[in-house]
Formats: structure tokens, C-alpha cells, sequence
């Protein structure tokens, strides 16, 4: 897109990934920095949890041996036993109510036990069958496990393409979570950020059979597992990319720019991206028919070049 439309300036999307120290057993209870660190996650979207998938004498694993069915365990476990804390204090504030005859309480009482003993069960909350009465219940106490989670596999350079047992391992356990998980070649992507040229790069991963670096299926995995998507803005002066929740009609998107966009929306002019990269300029694209009008109740696809016409 940049190198079509040559804009003075480009902004492009940003999700931000918080690296959070490991935890340990016991930091459920305050052991180490846990109450700290289990605070921080409280307040991220989603979970991207890095396991160890690679075997290196030279490098020392804190339990001894690599398991990686073992690490998730014990990060499973603090982040369930934190989760029954914030359970429990909740139903310690709404069980006279519930035997007080309050309805609503008492339907309450009843989704925070489902998903205590869930959790007690050694399941995730996002694994325990729930309602959207269950969902309600726990709404306001921001489990941890509630959160999605996508697994990253890091694994040695032999085994980028294809895993190995370690991510066999994995990937069967976390079958049942619904999650994905992600190969990741730490040793690699250090080397990878040291080249400057995009070309240098290209080399590179071509030598290891890849068409993009580890990062960059990371950025794509936490789109996808926060369900979000990207559409452009694109002139001389600038192009943008904009970060929309996949689904969202056209007025929803343009929204994100200005709430007077939202408010007063007429209609979007529409390019597909492949259309764009096609027939390189917007003047091409609409003397091809290629510039669609849409109106409201259009569902902005991944990659559409936007242009809105709003009235206030």
C-alpha cells in the first residue's frame, strides 16, 4: 500500500504484547512477584503463553527436564486458584442475598458455583460450559482464565516447519481449549531483527522454507484470536490502517475515526485490496469498475480500502 501510493506519512495498526515474567508455583498466594504479575494479566485481553518446545543441554530448564505439558500445568494452576479466590469473594458478598429470596442472586449463586468447581476440576473458565447467565455472573470479577489463549511453541531451528514431539504434546492437550498453537524460533527471530533490508529477511526465511518470520504469525494469530481485523485509509497525505472487530457494519468502522463519521454516515467507497494492488492507482480502479458504494448495512471485510461520505 505505501509503496502504491507514496503518502507523505504512514500509520500503521498497532496491538501491543506485554511480556510478563514467568510465574511460579505458589504465586497464586503472593509467592515471588505473583500478585503483581496476576494483576497484570487482569488487564490484558488475551494470553499469548510462550512453552518451551525444544531440547538444549546448554540451556537450563527450571524444573530439571522440558515438559511442556508441565509448564502449562503450573501456570494453569495459579491462574484457576487466583480465579477461585475472586469466585468465592463474590459469592461471599451475594449468598445472603440469594437466602434472602432474591431471584437474581440466587440464579447467581448457582453460575459462580458451575464454574467454581470447574475450576477446582483443573479447567479453564473459558472450557466450562456456560450461558449467558453464567457469563453475566462472573462479568464484573475479570477471571484470568476466562481470557482468551493462544499458545506459542518455541522451538529449535530444525523443527520451525514441522514441530516435534514437545508441540505434538501441545497441541493434543490444548484440543480441547480450542486454542491455536503457533511455531516460534526465538534463536531465529533474534537473528531475523538484526536485517535491515526487507530482502535480507526474504533470503533468510527462504533458507528454513518460511515465508514470513515468527512475529508476524504471532500478530496474525492475536488478530485472529481477538477476532479483529484491519481496513486502510489512503491518500497522498497519509495512509492508515484502521483495527475493527470483525463483523462490524460500515458505520461502526468509520466511527473508529471520528464519532461524527458514525453519526452522520452516508456511504463508503469501497476498493478490495488485490483490486488496489491490481491496478496501482484509485483513478484506475474506478475507470475498471473496481470502487464499489456501499451503504449502511455493509460488512467491512480484512483489507478494504475505505472513503466515507458522512453529513452532521
Amino acid at each position: 500500500m505505501e509503496g502504491l501510493v507514496n503518502p507523505q506519512r504512514v500509520l500503521p495498526t498497532v496491538i501491543e504484547f506485554v511480556d510478563i515474567a514467568g510465574l511460579v508455583k505458589g504465586a497464586s498466594k503472593g509467592e515471588g512477584l505473583g500478585n503483581k504479575f496476576l494483576g497484570n494479566i487482569r488487564e490484558v485481553d488475551a494470553i499469548i503463553h510462550v512453552v518451551r518446545c525444544f531440547d538444549d543441554p546448554n540451556v537450563v530448564h527450571v524444573a530439571g527436564g522440558v515438559d511442556p505439558l508441565f509448564d502449562k500445568e503450573v501456570i494453569d494452576t495459579e491462574l484457576q486458584l487466583k480465579d477461585i479466590e475472586s469466585v468465592d469473594k463474590k459469592l461471599l458478598r451475594i449468598e445472603k442475598v440469594a437466602k434472602s429470596g432474591d431471584a437474581k442472586a440466587r440464579k447467581a449463586v448457582e453460575s459462580l458455583q458451575k464454574f467454581k468447581e470447574g475450576l477446582k476440576e483443573g479447567k479453564n473458565a473459558r472450557a466450562i460450559e456456560a450461558d449467558e447467565d453464567d457469563l453475566k455472573a462472573i462479568a464484573d470479577i475479570h477471571l484470568l482464565t476466562i481470557k482468551p489463549v493462544l499458545y506459542v511453541a518455541n522451538v529449535d531451528e530444525g523443527s520451525i516447519k514441522e514441530g516435534n514431539a514437545h508441540v505434538d504434546r501441545l497441541k493434543e492437550e490444548v484440543a480441547n481449549e480450542n486454542a491455536d498453537v503457533i511455531l516460534l524460533c526465538a534463536a531465529l527471530e533474534e537473528q531475523i531483527a538484526e536485517f535491515e533490508e526487507p530482502e535480507e529477511k526474504e533470503m533468510f526465511l527462504g533458507e528454513y522454507g518460511l515465508e514470513e518470520s515468527g512475529l508476524n504469525r504471532l500478530i496474525a494469530g492475536a488478530y485472529k484470536l481477538l477476532n479483529l481485523i484491519t481496513y486502510f485509509t489512503a491518500g497522498v497525505q497519509e495512509v492508515r490502517a484502521w483495527t475493527i472487530t470483525r463483523g462490524w457494519k460500515a458505520p461502526a468502522a468509520a466511527g473508529v475515526i471520528h464519532t461524527d463519521f458514525e453519526k452522520g454516515f452516508i456511504k463508503a467507497e469501497v476498493i478490495k485490496l488485490k483490486d488496489f494492488e491490481a491496478f496501482k492507482t484509485e483513478a484506475i480502479c474506478r475507470e475498471n469498475g473496481k470502487i464499489a458504494v456501499e451503504g449502511k448495512e455493509y460488512v467491512v471485510c480484512d483489507g478494504d480500502i475505505m472513503h466515507f461520505r458522512f453529513n452532521v
